[in-house]
């Protein structure tokens, strides 16, 4: 097709996108003369649109737009912890711990169980005991990685679907609890008000939330200790990581969500197992290397509740669920939601828009204030480099030499491929990737 070289030079340019947006529309760029300095025009492409990025950070929706939220990710919490980006170098001296925070249990399931390189049984019970409902209590089978009972309760029936749903729903306002519990453990161990503490201390986080197999939310977080300035002011001598990592703990068993509030049938806590690791530079031999842990951040971040089993999509009608794709565990949450979201003491939570999250409804990814710099500043640093190239090969002036406005206008004209045109940009995406890996794997060689 004649327009087939523009149209792969637009789907390079959205990264190989699996969803692009497709816009009609014009741009014109002129001085303070009113002198028109350059005109872009769709209706003059071969194609009769421009294709634009969709953004979307789930893998299982576009893997190239994940992949560039993950490394902004990556970038935003390694910033937090090294420094760059805005955020001064010495804060890698600071106090800051890796923790892990996840659901209690709601009733036994099937797992894979790994002591060293043998994968031992799942669930090994003396003299096969039966449940109430005459099924066995263990499990005595090995589970492989790809096992698709590993997450599946032992039992349907004795598992607590209610309970599961509710605490996935709250998860979000336990974490908020936790925040706020935590500064407040300080002041209380230093005898001292919040606002005093404030002049003394501060807490920074990033923090993003990753499913497990059983349908469950639980949160990976990064938890730092500040001067009262935040990064740039050193925190003081008594703040150190064994006391951050005891007023970890302490908030975190203290905290609790009662579902509904006035008569509460369902308090929602943290799990018993909770992990809290240090967190130090690269080149230490202990702890976990800040490296490790940006990448394992990020690499939650562009995941969703279909890593357990269920889909990425809102379900509308209740009727739609009996015919979805999805593991029978999570077919059950989501008929949960379903019918918890239909009685009176729950209608203030929203359970049937997030169904298909199996109840929860936060956001993935998190951070306070002042530990780095956000996704928004990442994105306008490369919106402007963007913006600086096509500048230079269109031949406008430089922004100080002469003053220019460019006003623009667009509309939707749809989106996603036509016939034909997936398999292309799928064969650029993997082009794009390949260069990306590459890059990346040459950087740790150099910082390594």
């Amino acid at each position: 097709m004649p327009d087939f070289a523009r149209w792969q030079e637009m789907v390079r340019a959205t990264g190989g996108c699996a969803q692009p947006i497709r816009l009609q529309g014009r741009r014109i760029t002129f001085d303070s003369g009113l002198e028109v300095l350059d005109v872009y025009r769709t209706a003059d492409e071969p194609t009769g649109y421009l294709l634009t990025a969709c953004g979307n950070r789930r893998a299982s929706r576009c893997p190239a737009c994940s992949e560039v939220y993950r490394d902004d990710t990556y970038h935003l919490i390694l910033s937090g912890l090294r420094g760059g980006k805005g955020v001064p170098e010495d804060v890698s001296a600071h106090p800051r711990v890796f923790a892990t925070f996840t659901a209690p249990s709601f009733g036994a399931v099937h797992a894979r169980r790994v002591k060293g390189e043998t994968v031992l049984p799942c669930r090994p019970r003396r003299d096969n005991p039966v449940c109430e409902h005459g099924r066995p209590k263990g499990c005595g089978v090995r589970h492989g990685e790809d096992d698709p009972q590993v997450g599946q309760p032992i039992c349907v029936d004795c598992y607590d679907y209610v309970g599961a749903v509710l605490w996935n729903a709250h998860a979000g306002e336990l974490w908020r609890r936790f925040t706020q519990a935590l500064p407040a453990t300080f002041a209380r161990h230093l005898g001292v008000s919040r606002a005093e503490l404030r002049r003394r201390l501060r807490l920074s986080y990033a923090k993003v939330a990753e499913y497990q197999a059983r349908g469950l939310v639980h949160f990976h977080a990064v938890i730092r200790l500040d001067g009262p300035d935040g990064p740039s002011a050193p925190p003081p001598d008594w703040a150190t990581v064994p006391v951050l990592t005891a007023a970890v703990r302490e908030a975190a068993a203290g905290v609790a969500v009662p579902v509904p509030k006035d008569d509460p049938s369902f308090v929602g806590r943290w799990g018993t197992q909770l992990d809290v690791d240090p967190i130090y530079v690269a080149t230490s031999p202990e702890g976990i290397a800040d490296q490790r842990v940006a990448a394992y951040i990020a690499k939650y971040a562009t995941k969703g509740a279909e890593s357990a089993g269920t889909v990425d999509r809102p379900i509308r009608q209740m009727r739609d669920v009996a015919y979805l794709d999805v593991t029978e565990h999570a077919r059950r949450m989501i008929y949960t939601c379903f019918v918890l979201g239909d009685r009176p003491e729950y209608r203030l939570v929203p359970l049937r828009q997030w169904a298909h999250m199996l109840g929860y409804r936060g956001h993935f990814s998190t951070k306070s204030r002042h530990y780095s710099t956000t996704l928004g500043a990442l994105r306008q640093v490369r919106a402007d480099h963007q913006a600086e190239r096509a500048r230079e090969r269109r031949g406008l002036p430089a922004p100080g030499e002469r003053e220019t406005v460019t006003v623009g206008q667009w509309r939707y004209a749809g989106s996603g491929y036509r016939d034909g045109e997936h398999f292309w940009a799928e064969v650029i995406r993997q082009r794009i990737a390949t260069a990306r890996r590459i890059a990346r794997e040459q950087e740790r060689k150099e910082s390594a």
